[in-house]
């Protein structure tokens, strides 16, 4: 193989055996149930990284059936959202997000830096109820349940919900072991088709994991339940800040003052 056809081929790992496919990623009925949760402030101001800023001590936890995803297939996904702002406007920051599904794992780590673990997360109906569930291995570290679509709910708000950019930090290691890249990247969901929107009473309970401690974001108490279907897709991602550059440029001036001749 010759270096040129290396760099034509080196859209994803393995070189010679890619775990997906090049995108754009359309998700078709993508259903979600989605709790709105109060939080701990201090808990919350632990893990979202500046220049994201916190306005309300508040965390959406997800969970989304994904039956048919171009490239990924079927699979399942929940985690964590963080309501924050970026220079005036706002959006979401991904904090945590746990996939059955070898593939989409892969590609969101190395495209957009999703910070995605392989789990088993669950949402399905029960008869008069909607219930999720996330297990990291066999240990249960959340579960939640809400009404089956007890009031249809008004569309604009999730579709500009939808609408609003999400963040994520993209972290790729050096051979050595130090950071490569830490970005902090933006990306949209776009030709979003909401196809309806319900609410009920719902319940949230996160329990402790050594590698999947989403109750490190405790619920103080449980504001919302939404359930919604829709088709979207991922769009790509912008990055908007770059972390290491930011140390480099820190790095270079504290060299020039040191190297700098005396007066």
């Amino acid at each position: 193989m010759k270096i040129a056809d290396v760099r034509a081929r080196a859209f994803a790992m393995p070189l010679n055996n890619p775990s997906y496919p090049p995108g754009p990623y359309r998700f078709y009925d993508r259903e979600y149930f989605v709790i709105e949760y109060r939080t701990d402030p201090d808990a919350l101001r632990a893990v979202v990284p500046e220049p994201l800023e916190i306005s309300d001590p508040l965390v959406k936890f997800e969970f989304i059936r994904l039956p048919d995803t171009t490239g990924f297939g079927d699979f399942t996904e929940c985690g964590q959202m963080i309501p924050v702002r970026y220079r005036g406007g706002s959006g979401i920051f991904v904090h945590s997000t746990y996939l059955d599904d070898e593939a989409p794992v892969a590609g969101g780590r190395e495209i957009w830096g999703f910070p995605q673990k392989l789990a088993r997360p669950k949402l399905c109906h029960e008869s008069e109820v909607l219930v999720g569930a996330l297990h990291f291995g066999s240990v249960l570290c959340a579960v939640a349940s809400m009404g089956y679509k007890h009031k249809e709910l008004d569309l604009g708000p999730i579709e500009r919900e939808l609408g609003e950019p999400n963040f994520l930090i993209k972290i790729i290691p050096h051979v050595d072991g130090t950071a490569r890249i830490c970005e902090l990247v933006r990306y949209r969901w776009q030709d979003v088709a909401l196809k309806g929107a319900w609410g009920g009473p719902a319940a949230l309970q996160l329990f402790a994991h050594a590698m999947g401690n989403v109750s490190k974001l405790p619920v103080l108490e449980v504001l919302s339940g939404t359930h919604f279907v829709a088709d979207v897709t991922l769009g790509l991602g912008q990055v908007v800040h770059d972390y290491l550059a930011e140390g480099q440029k820190a790095l270079a001036q504290s060299f020039s003052l040191a190297t700098e001749p005396a007066r």
